[in-house]
């Protein structure tokens, strides 16, 4: 419930959360097929070579595609993405039924590399459509939740489509659920967190180490790379701790994975007490709890402990990631975001590759208990070395929600990333009930205000000129042309404004050419409009 009241029935984060939940159902119940598809073609070798196939490439385009997000909105890259994915996933059902492999395989690692479009896109978009900090938290609970419900249904869906018709329809039915989760969120508007000069800023450096500049977002990069070892490492381990620690037929390993799927569900209550806290403990807590439980697999505890050790680890795993994606999106430079979370889902696709290679190199060493300890060291071990910079990124969080308000706004469309970070630094939220008013006719304009929620009228005269939402402002051309307030704006039920004082507003205006002439543009604009309204033009707030 705290989670849904967070929400606060924002619409456009609901279209993204249902067109997620789509990608989590076909990314997961694709991935399981072809490896289903593979391996009874040419055996547990063939199967294995197809997931690094599909990984490797992933991993390379995910840097690469996530800078479209920096320089366009990143709507475009999500729908783009679904779209490639669905077309993907469509040339590999068309590629099964006409028995041809090698098309099959090309298409499913082609498919693959669209997916990893989607978070590098979503983790973009979804601050431009929050309203404040503790909404951005509870979305990522939210898509958190999604994807454990998402990998428990996953399995279901193969299961019964495969026992129908092959993997065939498994392809097909996701390549067009991956069309419903494109509409969904085609029609969402939000600008490119970059603006002017990002994609300079942010594009890689000649030695992979990420956008320059924003070495900061390392230490969760790290982590959740060790998170993607783990998970690559969890397919076969799931394997070796059905068949030769619990000496259960193979079908055990898909219960086993069920375990984990359900731990990572029943934490979503664990996940709400995220909201409006500290990220970074929670994020150190799961990792070394989730390292634990692996270890505690290597005493072989039975049947019952596994499966409650592997909920635990599934929990563990909801949380850690849920945290360590919303402490990035706190964190991050907007002008880089994009990119860095494109990195971030590049090294989490080397980390599956790596972790699926890691198993059988270790088993081959020592044997399955030093396999399990061995892949449970990694987050740890990765998590304690970064920590103190963990910690440290909860103590300056960068106001990525009031950058997303500010860059959507078309008078601030031209300023440099530093410039808008600034102002939104100095941003104050006023609250406002119905009825309140906000703005008195007379007045003098002292603020500048950006709407973040709820629904305002601006009255002249007594008569209702126009309403404004959220993305709009309010109060710009008061402070701009020197004149007083010659209109009433007053809320039309609860609402939120974000108010900038005149100095810092004056300042960044005046000190830009170019978003001192879009300003220019915006009030010409404003006042033609209110002209043809009332066929004058009129005084403005």
């Amino acid at each position: 419930m705290t989670v849904l009241r967070a929400l606060g029935g924002n619409r456009s984060l609901i279209r993204v959360a249902l067109g997620y939940a789509l990608f989590i159902l076909t990314e997961y119940a694709v991935w399981i097929a072809m490896l289903v598809y593979a391996i009874g073609r040419g055996g547990a070798t063939a199967g294995g070579w197809i997931a690094v196939a599909q990984l490797v490439p992933a991993a390379v385009v995910a840097p690469l595609a996530a800078r479209t997000a920096t320089r366009r909105s990143p709507v475009r890259l999500l729908t783009a993405g679904y779209v490639l994915q669905g077309a993907g996933m469509g040339a590999t059902c068309w590629a099964v039924v006409a028995d041809r492999p090698l098309l099959a395989y090309g298409a499913a690692v082609a498919g693959s590399a669209a997916v990893t479009t989607t978070r590098p896109a979503q983790a973009s978009l979804v601050p431009s459509l929050v309203e404040d900090v503790d909404q951005l938290t509870a979305a990522n609970v939210l898509l958190g939740w999604i994807e454990s419900l998402g990998i428990v249904a996953a399995g279901l869906l193969v299961g019964v489509l495969v026992g129908l018709g092959g993997t065939a329809p498994v392809f097909g039915v996701s390549s067009a659920l991956a069309a419903v989760a494109a509409a969904l969120v085609a029609g969402l508007r939000a600008p490119a967190l970059g603006g002017v000069g990002a994609v300079r800023r942010a594009r890689p450096s000649p030695g992979g180490e990420g956008p320059r500049g924003h070495g900061g977002w390392r230490p969760i990069g790290a982590v959740l790379t060790a998170q993607g070892v783990v998970i690559g490492a969890l397919d076969l381990l799931l394997v070796l701790l059905a068949v030769d620690v619990l000496q259960r037929p193979p079908a055990w390993a898909g219960y086993l994975n069920l375990a984990f799927g359900l731990g990572a569900v029943l934490s979503g209550g664990l996940a709400a007490l995220l909201v409006g806290r500290r990220l970074a403990p929670p994020v150190l807590g799961s990792a070394l709890l989730l390292g634990a439980a692996l270890a505690a697999l290597a005493a072989e505890p039975g049947v019952a402990g596994t499966v409650v050790l592997l909920a635990v680890a599934g929990a563990s795993r909801c949380l850690l990631d849920v945290g360590a994606r919303t402490l990035l999106q706190r964190t991050v430079p907007t002008e880089a975001l994009a990119t860095i979370f494109g990195w971030v889902e590049g090294l989490t696709m080397a980390g599956l590759a790596a972790g699926a290679l890691l198993v059988p190199l270790l088993v081959g060493l020592a044997g399955s208990s030093a396999a399990l300890l061995g892949v449970a060291a990694v987050l740890p071990v990765v998590a304690l070395a970064g920590a103190r910079g963990l910690l440290r990124l909860d103590d300056a969080p960068v106001p990525v929600v009031q950058i997303g308000l500010l860059r959507s706004l078309p008078l601030f469309a031209e300023l440099p990333p530093p410039a808008i970070e600034g102002l939104a630094r100095a941003l104050r939220p006023v609250e406002l009930r119905a009825g309140d008013v906000l703005l008195r006719e007379g007045e003098p304009g002292d603020a500048f205000y950006a709407v973040a929620r709820g629904e305002l009228e601006v009255l002249r005269g007594g008569e209702r000129v126009r309403m404004c939402r959220r993305g709009d402002g309010i109060g710009e051309i008061a402070l701009l042309r020197s004149v007083p307030r010659t209109a009433t704006v007053r809320a039309l039920g609860d609402a939120l404004v974000l108010a900038l004082d005149a100095e810092p507003f004056l300042a960044a205006v005046n000190g830009h050419s170019a978003t001192l002439h879009r300003a220019g543009a915006v009030v010409d604009a404003r006042l033609l409009a209110d002209a043809g309204r009332r066929r004058l033009i009129p005084a403005e707030l």
